[in-house]
């Protein structure tokens, strides 16, 4: 049942929200990066685009940080976008199909202390098939675009067009964080098409090196999983140790963080 009163929805939104906070307390998360860094970084050193899954968009919930996450207008949107809001996540309203162009613009001129977040395969589909949208803001903005693959060692699967994910109370989310992408300026529809190829390539490599992860622990056999450090931005997270020689990430290449 879709909500459409607007008293209703800031009343879900809110009771969401407080849900989310006590769920994802009991959750767990690791991460690793083939950049060397630990994202999200300090935004007054380096912005990025951030680009993960619609499936996963209750992983960034876990991360304390400054980011805007782009949004649809839909009903539908105006319940997540609260829901973000109230878990401390700003958002920019628009989409593919409304908005699209001033979401592109309003996102491009924002602060400059804040990284930028989509979900390029939002709002309605096709699963993990990467829209332009990403690309041409990539591209206008001049920042970097940072493929962000999500595992979950158990979760529930919503029957939705994206499997929408719910992790399980005390299990593990997986993060695997991709080398950042520069996406060139001024591109013709071809250089668009080969950039948004690109861009879905890595996401689905950084999501398949995710998911191995996070099968691996949940099967427990997964050498790396005790030697973690903590994230300076957040004590939610803990990043995978550079010093044991399980630190690569298949298909991602070594790991310095």
């Amino acid at each position: 049942m879709k909500l459409r009163n607007g008293w209703l929805i800031r009343l879900a939104a809110f009771l969401a929200a407080q849900l989310a906070r006590i769920w994802l307390a009991t959750v767990q998360a690791r991460a690793r990066s083939a950049d060397g860094r630990m994202h999200p970084t300090n935004p007054d050193v380096a912005r990025f685009i951030y680009a993960f899954w619609h499936e996963s968009m209750l992983a960034p919930a876990k991360i304390h940080t400054h980011v805007k996450v782009l949004i649809s207008q839909s009903a539908d949107g105006e319940l997540i976008a609260r829901v973000c809001q109230h878990l401390g996540l700003g958002t920019v309203r628009g989409s593919s199909k409304r908005g699209g162009a001033q979401a592109l613009l309003q996102l491009i001129r924002q602060d400059q202390n804040t990284h930028l977040a989509l979900t390029p395969d939002g709002p309605c589909g096709p699963r993990r098939q990467v829209k332009t949208g990403i690309v041409l803001l990539a591209s206008l903005s001049g920042l970097p675009i940072v493929p962000l693959g999500i595992g979950f060692t158990r979760a529930w699967r919503f029957q939705s067009w994206d499997r929408f994910a719910v992790p399980r109370p005390f299990s593990t989310i997986i993060g695997v964080v991709g080398e950042p992408l520069l996406v060139p300026p001024d591109l013709d529809s071809a250089g668009i098409e080969q950039q948004r190829r690109r861009i879905e390539d890595a996401m689905l490599t950084a999501t398949h090196a995710a998911e191995q992860w996070a099968a691996q622990i949940a099967a427990g056999s997964s050498p790396e999983a005790e030697n973690c450090v903590r994230a300076p931005h957040s004590r939610t997270v803990r990043w995978q140790s550079p010093c044991r020689a399980e630190s690569r990430i298949p298909g991602l290449g070594h790991v310095s963080e």
